[in-house]
């Protein structure tokens, strides 16, 4: 039997010269190079004592050496835990004593605070700072190229990433090495890559997105990656001529259109422009594609199913949607509390089936039975609803939902027409707790750059657009909108921060 993932992720063939990542100082990796460097990780990690299926937490800055310790973990048969760099030690220690790593990578100077972690489940602790060197590396400068690589199957552990933890805390979402695979042969066909795509990275690795999204998916397809350690505007344009397609949260539209240089002449080269991991609001869209002629093409994933549809490459990407369930993915539209499917058109919880489906929760049986119907649907926890020619939109998570005199009011609805008013940039609606309606709307608004914004105005004009119980009580202005390391708005934050503002 063979590694079954990895031998998936480099069946391109690509030659051993070829880069496969092309760094900001003109330095690379060519792909013989990623299969030295992971075959000298996968032999340190055999020494440091790790055998198949062990844990192997990493938090540290994004590099080659990084991200190739993911495909070393890989062959080695070992469990891959990536961990967001901005998770303090306290949050770090919950990870290691649920997960029970054998080795944790981290920063040098995270070294003496998660030292009591590491040591409190025996784990081994070793370094990699952002210039790709420490302990770790000394080590693995040791090791051989030369690799046999572990068996192992489809249903084989290959990472598990844990969830953001808004729902109460973390969970292990436990990913196969065949729903990592399977999932980048879908894209690689569904967008098109090639061998000759050339995918400008900015996004972080800890994260299913720039991890296996756009990672597998340029392996898979034998492609280079242009590869910065964070995203940065003027890097990002500077790199635009060289690149044929971009991986990007909706944050990074939104900054490329703040800038003048990102003209219509800047895109014409590109190939694709993907958005993901939080909602592309329409406006965003059309602005983007009246300034460029590219319609961004959105996509719609979570960290426990890989991404589950996409607006087509071949045909109409529509601004608002997610567009339509991948090949291989089943998806319907159900009843939150009873699971009935419901008619087309009708809002509910979105569910999916499909191989890109994780295995379940690490160690919450419990869990992972609550959130599977017995025919093996996941429910998602989205509530979106189906257009008559399939197109899905998401309508905002269940826990967002405002329920406000008994009447369901869905965020996505109100901060589409918020978002179209002139000045806004970008709107969160929430629910907040209210003496006679149990919830009641407020709406938390950023003004584009040099635009000032009045709470007044802006009630007066949803009047006459939206019924009365969906008007927002309150539109509280900020300079931005509170996001997590993805991009996502933080609307539990927001919750919290107004909780007391209708009381």
């Amino acid at each position: 039997m063979a590694n079954h993932l990895f031998d998936a992720l480099m069946a391109a063939g690509a030659a051993a010269d070829k880069p496969f990542l092309r760094l900001e100082d003109g330095a690379s990796v060519t792909y013989g190079g990623l299969v030295a460097l992971s075959g000298q990780i996968a032999n340190a990690l055999v020494q440091l004592g790790v055998r198949p299926g062990d844990r192997v937490a990493v938090q540290v800055e994004k590099t080659p050496e990084a991200l190739i310790t993911y495909l070393g973990c890989v062959r080695a048969g070992a469990v891959f835990l990536p961990l967001n760099t901005a998770y303090t030690p306290a949050e770090v220690d919950y990870f290691l004593a649920d997960a029970e790593p054998v080795l944790c990578l981290c920063d040098p100077a995270a070294e003496a605070a998660l030292r009591p972690s590491a040591t409190r489940i025996g784990a081994r602790l070793e370094t990699l700072d952002a210039a790709g060197q420490g302990s770790f590396r000394s080590l693995l400068d040791a090791q051989s190229p030369a690799f046999v690589d572990v068996a192992r199957g489809p249903d084989d552990l290959a990472a598990i990433l844990y969830t953001s933890g808004t729902t109460g805390r973390s969970k292990g979402a436990m990913l196969t090495h065949d729903n990592l695979a399977s999932n980048a042969r879908t894209l690689v066909a569904a967008w098109r890559f090639t061998a000759d795509d050339v995918l400008l990275h900015a996004l972080p690795i800890f994260h299913t997105h720039g991890l296996f999204v756009a990672t597998n998916t340029l392996l898979m397809a034998g492609g280079s990656m242009l590869f910065l350690p964070k995203f940065d505007l003027a890097a990002l344009l500077a790199l635009l001529p060289q690149a044929t397609t971009l991986m990007g949260v909706p944050t990074f539209y939104s900054r490329l259109l703040s800038a003048p240089d990102f003209t219509r002449a800047a895109a014409a080269h590109m190939r694709l422009f993907i958005s993901g991991s939080a909602p592309l609001s329409a406006e965003v869209h059309r602005e983007f594609r009246a300034r460029t002629g590219h319609a961004i093409l959105e996509r719609y994933g979570m960290t426990e199913t890989n991404m589950n549809t996409s607006n087509p490459h071949d045909g109409d990407r529509r601004a608002g949607t997610v567009g339509l369930p991948l090949p291989g993915v089943s998806l319907r539209i159900a009843d939150p509390d009873t699971g009935r499917e419901l008619p087309q058109g009708e809002i509910g919880i979105i569910e999916v089936k499909g191989p890109n489906v994780f295995s379940g929760y690490w160690r919450m049986p419990e869990k992972t039975a609550q959130e599977f119907r017995a025919d093996g649907f996941f429910i998602t926890g989205d509530m979106g609803q189906v257009s008559a020619d399939g197109y899905v939109s998401i309508v905002g998570r269940a826990k967002d939902l405002v329920i406000s005199g008994g009447f369901n009011i869905y965020p996505a609805e109100v901060e589409g027409l918020i978002d179209e008013l002139p000045g806004v940039a970008e709107s969160a609606v929430i629910g907040v707790p209210h003496a006679d309606l149990g919830e009641a709307v407020v709406a938390v608004v950023a003004p584009k750059p040099g635009a000032v914004l009045d709470e007044a105005a802006l009630r007066a004009a949803l009047d006459g657009r939206l019924a009365r119980f969906k008007q927002p009580r309150r539109v509280i202005i900020l300079p931005a909108l509170p996001r997590n390391t993805m991009g996502k708005i933080q609307k539990a934050a927001l919750r919290e921060t107004y909780r007391d503002l209708l009381a």
